[in-house]
């Protein structure tokens, strides 16, 4: 419905964000406001508004009392509720996000604010009580430099920033419930954000044990719509002060946050699948920054970019001494390590599980402790070569690769299968040599499993991995075999930890393979009891690899110091920002001209578009015969200039209708 605007001069305007996906719509439309929709019509609530002959849903982002626009403007035509869900904080938290990761409004949106589920939202808020100071272990934190004066600052309602780096063995959930706890008891709130489910079980259960049950909710992907929304709501209205969450807990919209937490921000799991493809730790410092929150980001291992935080002065280390990590870390032990240990077991490099892994699991054992296996793939047989040429075996049907999804069966012969289409293959021939013989060229957690089940008889062995991670394991003598990532957590540590097929980790062709490595290894150990009680890890790689002798110190700062030099050295994230341009060659070209790029910036590429990586198409478009990457590189200090330049190139080419799909990540995890 639209009316003559010199006929409702009277009538107030609405500022409001149309949720549209085409980036040249994302800005505000002015709409007149009906009488009869005044009083629910405040910033922050959710309309729908007529935009193109079509309903829309949107933000109500203020009112004004005229309009510049000299034409005709549109009613709106309804509220969809009264409730005020995007909040001024998170409104301009989601325009920052916008411009640094050169997207829209909309999709920030989406991931900051979830579906509305009216019952929930008519449901009466419980009463909002704010916990006592809670009790916190001083001495665990004085084992940190620093880390008593870090708990004063927060208790007094200051904002340090610090990068916090857990000890081994460091019971993490609970040190970062005393931090919230100590940040609600001053009336602000608490965001902590980890990565997956079993980690976020474990800080929600630690904050209600020390915060209580009312001011705590814990927020995943997983719930369903009414639960996930009633906790959402208990956030926004202030009933809970403490919010743990995966990625997208980032953006709850607790009233007066104090505190942020990001948790093993090296995971690619904080990094959103969707556009604009944001990561939680940045999203985390812009909130931090635009809030005047403090920022804690902690971890057993340290990213690069952490790293760099702290080199800027931005944030403080919060390590303890080496003779405190010294004393809390198990003895790890690499492949050679001495001449003395070479000559013991001259077959160490070459087997998969060499003498001094076979030694640390008898010891733990015979001790009536788990052993914990790390493997870094699931399955029994995941990839396959030929036996004569080495050349890996596809599939004659979609060329996917070929794998053994299960053991021999009682014949002694197991048939391979496609990990793409499922059809196995009993009759296959080498393409390159005709050969039929068939060798593992990695071996999975079920054919590991099964290996140490004959190695150790009468010891049980528990798997976790895949659809079936376990949170826990059983107390006493187990074989605990894992894939990276999926270590359960046992009562008092594990006996021994083996770190197998290391070269599968290391020899991966990506920038962050190092990094990657050492925080699964770190993770892992940190499972073990101290050395001092006789906890052992044995990483089966080569003792001369810089990130081996880094786990063997339990150097994660001086690891990821040498980790951020060599990209500054060669110009890759985050001694400098990057974009990559998805699509084709049709497609990135017109994006680039229409771009008014920094003038430090440097085009790179076309390269081709990273194994594994999805492409920048529906499913319903058309797939190309070849897609692209190219590699948009700008000093650190220009990040923002680049998104916005590539924001603005976005909507420019959709107003023009510019053919073919697109795709811009602003420092995606994978370059090329």
């Amino acid at each position: 419905m639209a009316t003559d605007r010199t006929a409702a001069e009277t009538d107030p305007v609405a500022r409001i964000l149309p949720l549209l996906p085409l980036p040249h719509l994302d800005r505000e439309f002015d709409y007149l406001i009906p009488r009869e929709l005044d009083a629910e019509a405040r910033a922050g609530v959710r309309v729908r508004v007529r935009f193109a002959g079509r309903l829309v849903d949107g933000f109500l982002l203020a009112r004004a009392p005229s309009s510049e626009h000299t034409g005709r403007l549109g009613w709106l035509d309804r509220i969809v509720s009264p409730e005020v869900v995007l909040t001024p904080e998170i409104a301009a938290l989601a325009d920052a996000v916008a411009a640094r990761y050169a997207g829209t409004r909309a999709d920030v949106l989406r991931l900051a604010v979830p579906p509305r589920h009216a019952r929930v939202e008519a449901e009466d808020p419980p009463p909002a009580a704010p916990p006592a100071a809670p009790e916190v272990d001083r001495a665990a934190w004085a084992r940190y430099r620093h880390g008593e004066n870090f708990l004063d600052a927060l208790a007094a309602g200051r904002t340090p920033r610090a990068a916090w780096q857990a000890l081994p063995g460091e019971d993490w959930p609970r040190r970062l419930a005393e931090l919230a706890a100590s940040v609600a008891a001053t009336g602000h709130a608490a965001v902590l954000v980890v990565p997956d489910q079993r980690d976020l079980d474990r800080v929600v259960a630690a904050c209600t044990d020390l915060a209580g049950a009312d001011c705590v909710v814990g927020l995943a992907a997983g719930l369903g719509p009414a639960v996930r929304y009633r906790r959402w709501l208990a956030a926004l209205r202030g009933t809970a002060r403490i919010v743990v969450g995966t990625r997208a807990a980032v953006f709850a919209p607790t009233p007066a946050v104090g505190l942020i937490v990001v948790w093993d921000d090296g995971d690619d799991l904080h990094s959103e699948p969707r556009a604009p493809y944001p990561h939680a730790r940045e999203v985390a410092l812009l909130r931090a920054h635009a809030a005047g929150a403090a920022v804690v980001l902690a971890g057993h291992a340290r990213t690069a970019e952490t790293q760099a935080l702290v080199d800027a002065g931005w944030a403080h280390d919060l390590a303890a001494p080496r003779d405190v990590v010294r004393a809390c870390a198990p003895k790890i032990t690499a492949l050679a390590d001495s001449d003395q240990a070479l000559a013991r077991d001259p077959a160490a490099r070459a087997a998969r599980l060499p003498a001094i892994a076979f030694a640390a699991a008898r010891a733990a054992l015979k001790a009536d402790r788990g052993v914990l296996v790390q493997v870094p793939r699931r399955g029994y047989v995941p990839a396959l070569a030929c036996a004569k040429c080495r050349t890996p075996a596809r599939c004659r049907h979609c060329n996917g690769p070929l794998a053994l999804p299960q053991a021999a069966g009682p014949d002694g012969a197991a048939t391979p299968a496609c990990r793409w289409c499922g059809i196995t293959d009993a009759t296959h021939r080498c393409h390159a040599c005709g050969a039929r013989a068939l060798r593992a060229v990695v071996v999975g957690a079920g054919r590991t499993a099964e290996e140490l089940g004959r190695a150790f008889p009468g010891v049980p062995v528990v798997t976790s991995g895949g659809a079936e991670v376990k949170a826990t394991a059983p107390e006493g003598p187990a074989l605990v075999v894992a894939t990276v990532g999926a270590e359960p957590v046992t009562a008092g540590g594990y006996g021994a930890a083996l770190l197998l097929d290391g070269w599968a980790l290391l020899g991966r062709a990506d920038l962050r393979a190092a990094e990657e490595t050492m925080r699964r290894w770190l993770t892992a150990s940190s499972l073990v009891r101290p050395f001092a009680d006789g906890g052992q890890v044995v990483v089966v790689a080569d003792s001369g690899i810089p990130t081996v002798q880094a786990l063997v110190r339990w150097d994660p700062i001086g690891h990821a110091q040498s980790q951020l030099a060599e990209r500054a050295e060669v110009g890759f994230p985050p001694a400098v920002h990057m974009a990559a341009v998805d699509g084709t060659a049709a497609a990135v070209a017109d994006l680039l001209a229409a771009a008014t790029l920094p003038p430090e910036a440097e085009v790179l590429g076309p390269v081709p578009l990273p194994p594994g990586e999805r492409l920048p198409f529906g499913a319903d478009d058309p797939e190309p015969d070849e897609v692209q990457r190219m590699v948009i590189r700008v000093p650190r200090g220009r990040g923002l200039a680049l998104g916005r330049a590539l924001r603005e190139a976005q909507a420019a080419r959709s107003a023009r209708r510019g053919e073919g799909a697109l795709r811009v990540q602003i420092d995606p995890l994978r370059i090329g």
